[in-house]
């Protein structure tokens, strides 16, 4: 038996709605970037990792939290410890942000995990645990930190571990991806293989603080 022309009329009008939707979700889907909320002049920055975030391998005043001040006019604090692992940070992070209480905390850790071959699954779950316990009271960006691949450093090949977008994936993390393997893929910003030097910091620092501003975390 034909459609009546009110059943194809409703059939039309199911069949436009079908479409809408999914056109929606599809534009939805492009727009994964989380950005942030501009920070007060007060508010400071809680620079949580390992030796990267400590500045192993420069003078005094040179790590990256100490620039990344300077160039945004945000009191920092250095919460980098040589040689930690997302395990140790996790641990210290509630005393930190109880101190503290910090607009942003940046979250740069697990490359002592990858050198130390530690389990996998364990540095992901620690790096979500971080995030999202910080991500509790305050705004949180991830940083990821390279493959521990040491010949690759020379090559200038380094690449991100790919536990970083994954973690930032799950969690709606911003994710600020390509800074390490950047400086640490370039001799000349080296102090060692696994290390920045005072311009390596200085490189890095220079490229968060734009990243931060075109997300609109400061001004």
């Amino acid at each position: 038996m034909p459609f009546s022309s009110d059943h194809t009329l409703q059939r039309r009008l199911l069949l436009a709605g079908m479409a809408s939707a999914l056109a929606l979700g599809v534009g939805c889907s492009k727009t994964a970037k989380p950005q942030g909320t501009a920070l007060p002049k007060e508010a400071t920055l809680l620079c949580l990792g390992d030796s990267l975030t400590f500045g192993y391998g420069a003078p005094d005043g040179a790590s990256y939290p100490q620039q990344l001040e300077r160039l945004t006019g945000h009191v920092t604090q250095n919460a980098g410890i040589n040689g930690d692992t997302a395990e140790g940070a996790l641990a210290r992070l509630p005393a930190l942000l109880q101190e503290n209480t910090p607009g942003l905390v940046l979250v740069s850790i697990g490359g002592n995990n990858f050198l130390r071959n530690m389990p996998l699954d364990g540095t992901r779950a620690a790096i979500k645990s971080i995030v999202q316990t910080a991500a509790a009271g305050t705004q949180v960006v991830l940083i990821a930190q390279p493959k521990p691949v040491l010949l690759s450093a020379a090559t200038g090949s380094l690449n991100d571990h790919e536990v970083y977008a994954d973690v930032a994936a799950e969690t709606g993390t911003a994710l600020f991806a390509g800074g390490w393997s950047y400086v640490l893929s370039r001799s000349e910003l080296r102090s060692d293989q696994i290390h920045a030097n005072a311009e390596g910091y200085k490189v890095f620092a220079e490229r968060l603080a734009t990243w931060l501003r075109d997300m609109k975390f400061v001004a």
